[in-house]
């Protein structure tokens, strides 16, 4: 009867930015750091950008804000 066996192997892996045509776009939304309400996500920042100046509008004591980035990233094994 043969005991657990164990593969170690030391591999090199390559992460960074997802360019290929298929990733997911970057995508961009802000979040208001006093009450916690967030823009809906948008490839356009002039969205998010748009929602803080309505809401600091109707929440003149809202004046500070979380820009909020989903960038796709890729891991790949580097032979």
């Amino acid at each position: 009867m043969s005991g657990p066996r164990a593969v170690v192997r030391q591999v090199r892996w390559t992460l960074e930015p997802d360019r290929e045509p298929d990733a997911e776009p970057v995508t961009y939304a802000m979040e208001c750091a006093v009450c916690g309400e967030r823009s809906e996500s948008s490839v356009d920042f002039g969205v998010p950008q748009g929602w803080v100046l309505a809401h600091g509008g109707r929440n003149p004591s809202h004046h500070s804000y979380r820009e909020v980035i989903v960038r796709p990233w890729r891991a790949w094994w580097r032979p």
